[in-house]
């Protein structure tokens, strides 16, 4: 599989183009702006990361196959973040942080990562009918399509995702031009 084949994937899981995807195609090469580097906010701390773990973990989980906690999904999204999204665009993100916490705090009671599961499932499915029903009525993505868009980039880019969630041959593999396919083949990562 190949970046446009994934950007293609992604997009059709959210509905929306992948979001800073033209720099990923680019090789996130954007230059800092003098803005960028006196903007001490958009740091993330240990305690992102792990928020971030937790989301990607309620919308990936772990089953018989790893779920994105063991492919540090987090960490992943802190770096492309940075590394790849507008100053728009990470401001968008840092601010959906806060509002997925003020959001569960005013629904639950508790901040995310102190939710049960099943709350946490009901809370990121309410975010996904938000952000659907956003992009439905303006260009203007939802912060919670960045947090899956990355969540499905991070997992399936990792090794855990590629070579246990998705079938893996290592290049240069064997050509086999006429291969059965059996009901429940898992999709090819290479």
């Amino acid at each position: 599989m190949n970046r446009r084949e994934l950007l293609k994937m992604i997009s059709a899981a959210t509905g929306t183009a992948m979001i800073g995807g033209g720099a990923l195609l680019s090789g996130c090469s954007r230059e800092p702006s003098d803005s960028d580097i006196s903007t001490a906010q958009l740091v993330f701390s240990a305690n992102d990361v792990q928020l971030l773990d937790e989301i990607a973990e309620t919308i990936l989980p772990r089953t018989d196959t790893p779920g994105a906690k063991d492919a540090q999904v987090g960490q992943f999204m802190t770096v492309y973040v940075r590394d790849c999204y507008t100053e728009e665009e990470q401001n968008l993100f840092h601010s959906g942080l806060v509002q997925l916490q003020e959001t569960s705090l005013a629904t639950y009671g508790q901040e995310f990562i102190d939710l049960e599961a099943e709350q946490r499932l009901e809370l990121v499915r309410e975010l996904d009918t938000q952000a659907k029903t956003q992009l439905a009525e303006s260009d203007q993505p939802h912060y919670f399509t960045m947090f899956k868009q990355l969540t499905l980039f991070g997992f399936f880019t990792s090794e855990p995702g590629a070579t246990q969630a998705l079938r893996y041959v290592a290049v240069p593999g064997r050509y086999d031009g006429c291969m059965d396919y059996e009901e429940g083949d898992r999709g090819w990562a290479t």
